[in-house]
């Protein structure tokens, strides 16, 4: 007796309805957890070149120059410095004010994207206990049907659907509950580490006008040196 059990027709083909939509739904995740790898990383959320040119252009406090720039740039730098680069002429504060509020939008839209993930991590299994139960019923059924005496075959076959389903819910939850926690901490350090640099830039900015103000002064000929007969 041939004992060789063939997994594909046990995992796509006498899986039934149940297994087939967690299928799909493995497709659908492999192809989410692709586009965030792709999405969420450092090269689009903070680009190197918007660094550089930002960093020159906050020191010179040319904060006209940034809005422009940054106007249709999507990238979380971008937008937070759109933000604080609008606030310019009502000083430091606004700027910063501005920018954290863009910073949590921002943030909220990037978390909100991955929530997919938790998500389907939180109905996988749900699906395949759906499946568990579904093939625990056609069990028992089946022992009814044959007046208590049933074939092995057949109770094992309503069985080991149960337990496949099981199985293909826990494959889905596990990579998509992984994935999750690893985007959401990218999130957060990403995301920290653009408003961290924003802010030391804004702060930067706001210190070279500092200084540049008692310097006009200083200069400012008096009053005495203007009209030399005062005396």
């Amino acid at each position: 007796m041939d004992a060789s059990i063939n997994y594909f027709d046990v995992l796509f083909v006498k899986c039934g309805t149940i297994g087939w939509i967690l299928w799909v739904l493995s497709v659908v995740t492999v192809a989410v957890i692709i586009r965030y790898f792709l999405v969420i990383r450092r090269a689009r959320l903070i680009p190197p070149a918007l660094v550089e040119q930002a960093r020159v252009l906050l020191a010179r406090r040319q904060f006209r120059e940034v809005a422009a720039m940054t106007d249709s740039d999507n990238s979380f730098l971008g937008r937070i410095l759109y933000a604080a680069a609008l606030q310019s002429a009502q000083g430091y504060a606004a700027m910063e004010r501005a920018m954290e509020e863009a910073g949590e939008g921002e943030a909220a839209k990037l978390l909100g994207r991955i929530e997919w993930l938790n998500l389907i991590g939180n109905v996988g299994p749900m699906l395949g206990l759906l499946g568990t139960v579904w093939g625990m019923i056609l069990a028992f059924f089946t022992i009814v049907a044959t007046g208590g005496i049933p074939h092995p075959g057949d109770l094992a076959g309503a069985i080991g659907t149960a337990l496949v389903t099981t199985l293909e819910g826990l494959m889905i939850a596990i990579p998509a509950l992984a994935v999750y926690a690893t985007m959401r901490h990218r999130i957060d350090g990403l995301t920290a580490e653009a408003m961290v640099l924003c802010q030391e830039w804004i702060a930067s900015s706001q210190a070279a006008r500092a200084a540049v103000i008692p310097m006009a002064v200083e200069k400012k000929p008096s009053r005495a040196s203007l009209n030399p007969t005062a005396s």
